[in-house]
């Protein structure tokens, strides 16, 4: 493990600080957060934009289990999505005339676990 001299120096000064730090990979965390994103933006007409913004990201805590009346199953699942965002827009390079070089999308600002709402997330299964 590589610490700097700022590092070692607190950890010299606060000794039980290291001991109660706890790594997060993005494998192993469970929750869900803002996280930064990147895609290419596409439109008929228009050359593509790669934009970078943020997006939810996370895995939250899903059920189900059998029951003897129909529909013979309870399920709780909720998906990490959108609870506050902020909308942005990118100019498309080379569009063809005629062509609106704008194009629209979110930003996320806040993100939560909550049931899935088609308003706004794509909520397929599987």
């Amino acid at each position: 493990m590589c610490f700097s001299v700022t590092a070692v120096t607190f950890l010299l000064l606060f000794p039980g600080f290291y001991s109660t730090m706890t790594v997060t990979t993005l494998q192993s965390f469970r929750g869900c957060a803002v996280r930064d994103f990147t895609f290419v933006a596409k439109k008929p007409g228009c050359r593509s934009l790669r934009i970078s913004t943020e997006a939810c990201w996370g895995r939250c805590h899903t059920w189900e289990r059998p029951v003897l009346e129909p529909p013979y199953i309870q399920r709780h699942h909720s998906v990490c999505t959108y609870s506050r965002t902020r909308h942005l827009t990118a100019r498309l390079p080379g569009c063809r005339p005629g062509v609106s070089p704008i194009y629209h999308y979110p930003q996320a600002l806040q993100c939560d676990c909550t049931y899935c709402s088609s308003n706004h997330t794509e909520c397929e299964t599987f």
